[in-house]
């Protein structure tokens, strides 16, 4: 096994919770040293140190930023202390963008309860979707990403279809599977694999967040053909495979990653799919 610090190294946006997480953990076992870039209170750090101490224990490296993966001056910063450690060589082959901090409001006032406003959509849009532009941008302004490399975005069903209150971050999915169709064109010369992955219904603390969730884990236990909801691991575990040799080659479109729960449009009467 090569030494730690002559591995290659998987950035994550989103590293301390939810497919973040898990994928870190996962690539990290792949022989993968990680960036993570997380924004947590002192409630919430006991996780980020687990995961670290996992990533620890099968030998790699990781450097973790307790920072807004949105704000550009910590953005600036955290790629110039990447820099650093590359000592002037691309060394990141996986980007993984998995950012869930968005408003969710209805766009329309209803009885008491106000509308999103136009900050609220703006921000929405830019944590959710835009911060996956920029930081490719500075990546390879900087010469980071390795040829060959893989970029991941985690989308969802909510970029095609209405959930309540979910409007601003509907439309964060919907421009986020854009830019990865375009990032996965201008990148098409480094041979660089782009792609949205759309995870099925996943108990993770951005779910439990969305109005309404109860019934949509409902929905999706009784949808998915596999009778489960999606996990954590299982994202992890499929971002391993299309980050082996030659998974460069499936680029710039949506990969559901759901057992198939998707393709289901209705349940009818004792849980047969239609």
């Amino acid at each position: 096994m090569a030494k730690a610090n002559e591995k290659l190294w998987a950035l994550i946006l989103g590293a301390s919770s939810g497919f973040g997480g898990a994928v870190s953990v996962k690539l990290a076992e792949d022989g993968y040293n990680i960036f993570g870039v997380h924004l947590d209170r002192q409630a919430t750090m006991f996780n980020v140190d687990r995961i670290i101490n996992s990533i620890k224990s099968v030998g790699c490296d990781s450097i973790f930023f307790n920072a807004n993966a949105a704000d550009e001056e910590k953005r600036k910063e955290i790629i110039d202390e990447i820099k650093k450690r590359a000592d002037g060589k691309p060394i990141i082959k996986v980007l993984l963008h998995s950012l869930a901090f968005g408003t969710l409001k209805p766009f329309i006032q209803y009885n008491e309860e106000q509308p999103i406003t136009k900050a609220q959509m703006e921000m929405t849009l830019d944590v959710m979707a835009h911060s996956l532009v920029y930081w490719v941008q500075e990546l390879m302004k900087e010469n980071l990403i390795v040829r060959k490399g893989r970029i991941f975005a985690m989308t969802s069903s909510g970029s095609k279809t209405v959930i309540p209150y979910y409007g601003a971050v509907s439309a964060a999915k919907a421009a986020l599977e854009s830019h990865v169709r375009q990032l996965s064109t201008e990148l098409g010369d480094m041979e660089i694999g782009v792609n949205s992955i759309m995870a099925g219904v996943t108990d993770t603390p951005a779910l439990r967040k969305i109005p309404g969730n109860v019934p949509m884990v409902e929905v999706a236990m009784r949808k998915n053909p596999r009778k489960r909801l999606t996990t954590p691991a299982d994202i992890a575990n499929v971002i391993s495979v299309l980050c082996r040799d030659g998974g460069e080659w499936m680029s710039g479109g949506v990969i559901h990653a759901d057992g198939g729960e998707d393709s289901v449009n209705y349940v009818g009467q004792g849980g047969t799919v239609i």
